[in-house]
């Protein structure tokens, strides 16, 4: 059953966590010259549990709502395959949020009352994604679930954990790597289209129709490379010019996915907009403690 609940978890898709982690971090450094290696760590691991958890009930919701069927083209969900009971899986999410929570304390011990706020809305929409009366999966808010909370909020939360404030620059960073992460979701959304439709979850993919759903992942791929051309208003323009070495992986990912009817195929472009991702942030994280 551990290896259930490890395919469950979607390892794929955890740099969507950890990329706007360490980039708040290495933002927050170049803009206070101080770190916390605690506070980072703690942050980086609630976040972590965070997206797990989410993982876990979209795993249960999905498969109660029957919109996990044999014809799925993704990989094989826990619950729907009869892996995990339901119930397990509900318990193994609650369990990951009390992780989340436990690792939250030091940092509302370091900043107070806004991380407390922040950690209410990303408990409440962990389950609220795929459950509860309006799950956003469900209404086409998918992507900007992720943008949301894998961008502006994780960047800027970990800023302000760190320095104690707000930066208009985190929220410039959040957007680009928030799109990058969409880039997943999308892809995604995309593969699942049929069976989507079929189950009544109205995704952008399935509102929208397929042409537009490859037209998103493209601009998602290519349109933080573009957004880099703003870091000039507070002196980095020249700065980010080492992540450009990712662009052609994102130029790809948007190629092979116009190309290509949604298929299995998607599995390989899911993996590699998740190396897209991992490879901007890493490029970009190394450029701003260059910088600092």
């Amino acid at each position: 059953m551990t290896r259930a609940f490890l395919l469950a978890a979607r390892p794929k898709t955890l740099p969507a966590a950890v990329a706007p982690v360490v980039l708040g971090s290495a933002l927050a450094w170049r803009l206070s010259g101080s770190f916390s290696w605690s506070l980072a760590a703690c942050t980086l691991g609630s976040t972590l549990a965070i997206q797990v958890a989410t993982n876990y009930f979209n795993d249960a919701v999905d498969a109660r709502k029957g919109a996990d069927t044999a014809a799925r083209l993704g990989p094989p969900r826990a619950t729907a395959a009869g892996l995990v009971p339901l119930s397990a899986m509900l318990g193994a999410g609650l369990a990951m949020l009390g992780l989340a929570v436990l690792l939250s304390l030091p940092m509302v011990a370091a900043q107070g009352l806004p991380v407390v706020g922040i950690g209410l809305v990303s408990l409440f929409f962990t389950y609220g994604y795929t459950g509860g009366p309006f799950p956003l999966a469900y209404r086409g808010l998918g992507e900007l679930f992720v943008l949301l909370f894998f961008g502006w909020v994780a960047v800027a939360g970990t800023v302000f954990v760190q320095t104690g404030q707000w930066r208009p620059e985190a929220l410039l960073l959040g957007t680009q790597v928030g799109l990058l992460s969409t880039v997943l979701i999308a892809i995604n959304n995309l593969r699942d289209r049929q069976e989507d439709a079929g189950s009544h979850k109205r995704t952008l993919a399935v509102r929208l129709g397929e042409r537009f759903a490859k037209a998103e992942i493209a601009a998602c791929c290519l349109g933080p490379y573009a957004l880099g051309l703003a870091w000039a208003h507070w002196g980095f323009g020249w700065g980010t010019g080492p992540t450009l070495a990712a662009a052609g992986i994102g130029a790809l990912v948007a190629a092979r996915v116009a190309a290509s009817p949604p298929g299995r195929i998607y599995n390989r472009y899911l993996a590699l907009a998740a190396l897209h991702l991992l490879g901007w942030s890493a490029l970009m994280t190394w450029s701003m403690l260059r910088a600092a």
